[in-house]
This record gives structure tokens, sequence and C-alpha cells, in this order.
């Protein structure tokens, strides 16, 4: 089976990434979507990142029954920082049954030769690219394994949705409903 990984924090998990992980599956050859939870991103601060376990709950509410979505807990146990290419091998060690490929927005494409061993990653899985908002052009972009996937530009911001919990404000339409009511009966980002 073809799947692409859908790496990120997802905190919180919100209708946008449910839409990216739906067209991947609808537009391409891709046969299921994985979201990977990363416990922390090495490029990113750690600042409100609730626990692991309330994010990966929050995505499994989130994708419910959808047959074509997944959520995976890998990295939790993997070495910090958890690096993509390591995580990239080690699923495709432990399920050589299947062919992972990476999904990334637009906007990581440039800068994804400063990711860890991206070569590998290029050569081996190919990339997925959906459109964001501020994407430039990246010398990536001719590469043979990289693939555009045309889909809506969504700019919703986790952040944006972390301030409206804060300010005790909805959160309808922005996520779905149980991650909604998670959010409430845990108090998270307040």
């Amino acid at each position: 089976m073809k799947i692409g990984l859908f790496f990120g924090s997802f905190n919180p998990i919100h209708v946008g990434h449910l839409i990216i992980g739906n067209i991947m599956v609808e537009s391409t050859d891709l046969e299921q979507v994985w979201y990977v939870v990363s416990p922390h991103n090495p490029l990113k601060s750690k600042g409100s990142l609730i626990h692991e376990f309330d994010r990966y709950d929050m995505v499994q509410a989130a994708i419910n029954e959808a047959y074509h979505l997944r959520v995976s807990d890998i990295e939790f146990n993997m070495p910090k920082p958890s690096y993509t290419v390591d995580t990239l091998a080690y699923l495709a060690d432990r399920h050589s049954e299947h062919h992972f490929s990476l999904i990334i927005g637009e906007d990581n494409l440039r800068s994804f030769p400063k990711w860890k061993n991206y070569e590998t990653i290029l050569e081996h899985y190919g990339l997925y690219v959906y459109p964001r908002p501020n994407g430039n052009v990246s010398e990536l972009a001719e590469h043979p394994n990289v693939q555009f996937v045309k889909a809506p530009i969504l700019d919703i911001s986790a952040t944006y949705i972390r301030n409206l919990v804060k300010e005790n404000k909805s959160l309808q339409f922005l996520v779905p409903d149980a991650v909604a009511q998670l959010i409430k009966a845990r108090k998270l980002y307040q």
C-alpha cells in the first residue's frame, strides 16, 4: 500500500489538516494518509506545545472512522528530537509491505534542504507538496520525486485556534466537534 505521512505537532489538529489528508488520498496515488504526531519538531520552539498524548487523542478523535486516515505515535518512543528521515527508515523497515512518502506544505519546500539527510528522503520516499500561503519557488520544484498536488490554499493557524480557546471563543468549523469537546473537557490551551 502507498501511504503518505503527514508529520506535525497537530497542536491542535484542525479542518485544514483533515482537508489536506483527504485530498491526498482522493487526488493522488496515495491509498492512506497517516498523521504522525511529532513530540517536538527540532525546528520549532516547544512554547505552547501540549502533551503529545493529548495531541494524539485529538487527531484520533478528528479522523474518527475515516478508513483512509490513520494516526501514528511512532515518534513517541524514538530518540528526541525526532528526525523525519529516521522515522521514515524505521517505518519502512517495520512495514516493508508499504511504500511511504512525505506530505509537506509548499512553504516548507524551500527550507527542505535544511532537514537532516533530505537527499535520502527525496530519493527513497519522495514528496507530495500542497499549496500554502507564502509558498516560495524552490530549486526542488523540478525534482522528479516532488509532486505538487492541487488543493485549496488554507490559512488556518493552530496558533489562532489556541488564542480563541484562551479568549473562550467558539471553535466551530475550525476543528471537528470531537476535538473541540476534548479541548474543553481537558481544559487544554487555557
